[in-house]
C-alpha cells in the first residue's frame, strides 16, 4: 500500500505593507476611533498646550513619533518580556524614547523646550502611549503596531493643532507669528479700518485653559451628531 501523508494546510495572513488593514490602522483613529474624542485619552496635555500653534504641534509630533516608536519596540520585544515585568519595560522604553525628544528640542529649539519641558516629560505617563502598548502591540507584528502608534498619534496630533489654531486665532488674532485679524495695520486684517471685521476683539477666554474643554466639548458633540454609532462609545 502506498503510503499516505496529510499535512493540514495552515493558511498565515500575508501581511501587506499598505493593504486595507494597515490604512485602517492608520485612518480609524483620526476619525471614528480618536484617542481624544472618542477614547478620551489625553486629555490633560490637550488642554494645557494648545493656547499657541507652535507648541501644540511639536507636541503633536512628539507623541506621535514616541507612540509609533514605542509600539515598534515592543512589539519586537513583546515575546520574550515576562507578563510580571511587562509595564516596567513599556515605561522603560517610552521614558528612552522620550528622553531622546526632550534632548532634540532642548538643542534645536531652547525656547519652546522651556515651554512645554514639563509636559514633554509627561508623555512618559501618556494614557495613549501605555494603552497602545498594552492594547495593540504586545499581540501584534511590529509593522502594524508601528502603523497603529503613528495612526493613535496623528488622531491626538490633529485634536491639538485644530484647538489651537482656534484659539490662538480667536484670542490673539494671529498663527504661528502670522498677525491675521487685529486693530492695526500690522495684521493681514485691519479692523480699524474695516468695515466687515470692525466688530472683532480679541476674546481673552480662549487663552484661559478652560476654554481648551469647551472646545473639545464642541469637537466631540459634532463628532457624535455626525456619526451617531459614536454616541454610546465611550
Amino acid at each position: 500500500m502506498a503510503e499516505t501523508s496529510v499535512s493540514p494546510a495552515v493558511e498565515q495572513e500575508k501581511e501587506e505593507w499598505f493593504g486595507p488593514k494597515e490604512r485602517k490602522l492608520l485612518i480609524d483613529p483620526i476619525n471614528d476611533d480618536n484617542p481624544v474624542t472618542v477614547q478620551i485619552l489625553g486629555v490633560c496635555s490637550a488642554l494645557a498646550v494648545t493656547t499657541m500653534v507652535e507648541p501644540a504641534l511639536i507636541m503633536a509630533i512628539s507623541v506621535t513619533l514616541v507612540t509609533g516608536f514605542s509600539n515598534l519596540v515592543i512589539s519586537l520585544l513583546r515575546k520574550g518580556i515576562p507578563k510580571q515585568i511587562r509595564m516596567i519595560v513599556q515605561l522603560v522604553v517610552i521614558a528612552f524614547l522620550v528622553t531622546v525628544v526632550e534632548q532634540t528640542l532642548k538643542a534645536y529649539n531652547y525656547e519652546v523646550w522651556n515651554k512645554l519641558s514639563v509636559f514633554i516629560g509627561l508623555i512618559i505617563t501618556n494614557c495613549i502611549v501605555m494603552g497602545r502598548l498594552e492594547a495593540y502591540a504586545m499581540a501584534n507584528k511590529p509593522w502594524r503596531s508601528f502603523l497603529d502608534g503613528i495612526g493613535n498619534g496623528a488622531g491626538y496630533g490633529l485634536i491639538l493643532i485644530v484647538v489651537s489654531v482656534i484659539r490662538e486665532l480667536t484670542g490673539k488674532g494671529a498663527i504661528m507669528g502670522l498677525k491675521i485679524i487685529g486693530p492695526n495695520a500690522d495684521y493681514l486684517i485691519n479692523t480699524k479700518t474695516s468695515a466687515l471685521f470692525g466688530w472683532y476683539q480679541p476674546n481673552g477666554l480662549m487663552v484661559l485653559p478652560a476654554s481648551a474643554l469647551f472646545m473639545i466639548g464642541i469637537i466631540i458633540w459634532i463628532q457624535r451628531a455626525r456619526n451617531r454609532k459614536l454616541i454610546d462609545v465611550s
